[in-house]
């Protein structure tokens, strides 16, 4: 079930409902919204909802347990089987048929043939996300940042509610149960949500639909018939593509989880102005970066230990960080070149960072050139057609544009423009005296108008969310 399609709209609307004629009934509603959650994600395939009900349990028992043991060893073996069984089935779902291809190319190479057989497994949508809220849980409690969950149904709404349980943005334990102990005391900011939701929308459903349809997607499918301009301005659509259509999806569900009365964590923060690769994942999927940082790079080490132990945790974490994107060598490569370009800046970050005038002009278009360059192995294919891509594009191929229209260059350019205006324009706008003055249904009949001429506006049909795939 995709936000921008009626039978979201009508299962959101129902959702609505049924939760204010609850009214202050407050355990009644935590659990209407595990059972409504549940239901979005059947629509995709109800079987997964019992991997993600026992992906729950896992991580709620190995927290109750938690504080009542004492032994330190058998505490670290607690966490160790929590986070183990966690891992193990994202590795089988995720990552069991990328092995099983790679393992048996190299034994074909050695004349073994084939001793592994591939199960062509269906990826569950949304399982590396719910795989890493469980993970985050065990580790707090251990760390003692958060205190365990007292209910079960607690801990199922916080791993399948649906605004973010498919594409994230990643949110802690630590941010989230605490907001299940007793319902907000102020009333939704129904204005300030409404705007995030239809700027979300336009964001998906005009910039990146037409960038993909009509840009992106035609060009990536058939490299060699393009010019140079063409191949770079397609670059240049995919960057704006991706950010729209990834934080269009935070956009629309931090704005659902308001209206609903929760408050999720900023996730996008204009980042292709960034001086830095180090500002870039700062600002790029926000939740996803800090999560690798907290939870993989600081435990293998950080950078307490050496240049040489402090690169070492860099590039892992970074190449791991582009596996759990995909099981495919592309994204390894992806996340081994910003690995690669993290360490090569990191002398220098802290200045690049400060640097203003003509020099951050210079920094900013370098390190969006890179992230544009390192875009191509996360949209292509296969490595095969990286390379025929690049092959596509050197030596450079004279003619005109053969894709690129005014009108793509013109969202290209919007898409970069949205990074240098206030990204506080749907608070400030909800702030506004005469805004918070209008009655809620005046809002929502403005709000139902402006989704219906974002859709007039868009495209036909509604292409998945990029992430859905991961």
């Amino acid at each position: 079930m995709l936000f921008p399609t009626l039978n979201f709209a009508l299962f959101f609307i129902a959702v609505a409902v049924i939760l204010a004629l609850i009214g202050g009934l407050w355990e009644i509603k935590k659990i209407f919204l595990v059972v409504a959650s549940y239901v979005f994600y059947a629509f995709w395939n109800w079987h997964f909802c019992i991997l993600l009900l026992a992906s729950t349990t896992v991580s709620y028992s190995v927290g109750r347990w938690l504080p009542e043991e004492d032994r330190p060893r058998l505490r670290k073996w607690m966490v160790g089987g929590g986070i183990g069984i966690q891992l193990l089935v994202l590795a089988f779902f995720k990552y069991y048929d990328f092995f099983a291809t790679s393992f048996n190319k190299m034994t074909r190479d050695v004349g073994w043939g084939e001793p592994v057989p591939l199960i062509e497994i269906l990826l569950p949508v949304a399982i590396s996300f719910f795989t890493f809220h469980g993970i985050s849980y065990i580790v707090d409690v251990y760390r003692g940042k958060v205190t365990r969950c007292r209910r079960f149904t607690d801990m199922m709404l916080y791993m399948s509610f649906f605004p973010q349980l498919v594409a994230g943005p990643i949110v802690r334990s630590s941010k989230f149960l605490p907001q299940l102990e007793r319902p907000s005391l102020t009333p939704p900011p129904m204005a300030t949500a409404l705007l995030m939701i239809a700027g979300g929308l336009f964001k998906k459903v005009i910039l990146a639909s037409y960038l993909g349809t009509q840009l992106v997607d035609p060009v990536f499918a058939d490299p060699a018939s393009f010019s140079t301009l063409d191949l770079l301005f397609a670059l240049y659509g995919f960057a704006v593509q991706i950010f729209c259509d990834f934080s269009g999806y935070t956009d629309i569900a931090i704005g659902l989880a308001a209206l609903m009365g929760f408050e999720f964590p900023q996730n996008f923060n204009q980042p292709y102005r960034s001086p830095s690769l180090r500002d870039f994942w700062r600002r790029w999927h926000m939740t996803l970066s800090f999560w690798l940082r907290d939870y993989l790079y600081i435990p293998l080490g950080g950078s307490r230990h050496g240049r040489v132990r402090t690169a070492a945790n860099l590039m892992i974490t970074m190449l791991l960080g582009g596996l759990w994107h995909g099981a495919a060598m592309k994204f390894v490569m992806w996340g081994a070149l910003h690995g690669g370009g993290l360490l090569l800046e990191r002398p220098f970050s802290d200045r690049l960072e400060k640097t203003r005038g003509i020099a951050r002009v210079m920094a900013v278009l370098v390190i969006f050139h890179f992230v544009c360059f390192t875009w191509l192995f996360f949209h292509a294919e296969d490595m095969e057609s990286v390379w025929l891509y690049l092959q596509s594009m050197t030596p450079l191929k004279p003619g005109s544009f053969a894709q690129v229209t005014p009108f793509t260059l013109g969202l290209i350019a919007l898409g970069i423009g949205l990074h240098f205006v206030s990204k506080n324009i749907p608070e400030r706008v909800g702030a506004l005296p005469a805004v918070r003055c209008t009655p809620d249904w005046i809002l929502a009949i403005a709000f139902g108008l402006c989704v219906l001429m974002i859709d007039a506006a868009g495209p036909s049909g509604v292409a998945p969310f990029i992430y859905f795939q991961f």
